[in-house]
């Protein structure tokens, strides 16, 4: 069954089990993303696709608001563009978003000034080098939860990372701080494919970084000495 709603002032008609970010994709209006991805779970965790509901106090978060049916919603409006433009700017006050070139594209589309919290405490921590297959570097990380949900129920069954610390200490973990081959990680590398900021990254592509050539790195891999 079909619903009909109005958004950005055009009547559109889609499921009615479909979000307004389905309903927006499927009619060709962008909505930004940051913490949501189509392998997962959708947990409205970042907030960078807010939207203006008519009648709702609050902006909702597209990614997991159904659509209902003579609905009337603003995808752009000014209310939506300051929250986002405020969301990018606290995100690159806190943390490192170097990597993360759809973030940057965000930053550039909405104006955001990166500065604009100069006194914000920033997330550092050191490279986690601890398995053969990536590194975690959560000085990148800003909680998406994706890797977590992929490598439990939305994919992989293993739960090998979690949320760990509260607050602003909040990040992702493992059971009782184990190294990854502690943990029951199978290194399958789903975690790493749907991380959108570089937190986690391979091995190979970090050591290229380095400055290490694809000869040393092989001989690393293999245990071999290297030839003189």
């Amino acid at each position: 069954m079909s619903i009909k709603l109005i958004m950005d002032d055009k009547e559109i008609s889609v499921d009615e089990d479909f979000t307004l970010l389905e309903a927006a994709r499927e009619n060709g209006i962008d909505i930004p993303t940051i913490c949501f991805h189509e392998a997962t779970t959708s947990n409205a965790l970042c907030r960078i696709c807010v939207v203006e509901v008519e009648g709702q106090r609050v902006l909702q978060p597209a990614c997991i608001v159904k659509a209902a049916d003579n609905m009337k919603v603003q995808t752009r409006s000014e209310k939506v563009i300051r929250a986002r433009k405020t969301i990018l700017e606290m995100l690159a006050s806190t943390m490192d978003l170097s990597e993360s070139a759809e973030i940057q594209k965000m930053i550039q589309e909405y104006g955001a000034d990166v500065n604009r919290f100069p006194d914000a405490q920033r997330r550092e921590s050191e490279v986690k080098d601890d398995n053969p297959m990536y590194i975690r570097d959560y000085s990148k990380c800003l909680l998406c939860w994706r890797c977590v949900q992929v490598c439990a129920d939305d994919a992989q069954y293993t739960f090998a990372i979690n949320f760990d610390g509260r607050g602003y200490e909040t990040q992702i973990g493992t059971f009782f701080e184990r190294t990854i081959p502690e943990t029951s990680c199978v290194l399958c590398g789903q975690c790493v494919a749907v991380c959108p900021t570089g937190a986690l990254k391979p091995k190979r592509e970090f050591l290229l970084e380095q400055g290490m050539s694809p000869q040393e790195i092989s001989v690393l891999n293999t245990g071999r000495k290297r030839r003189k």
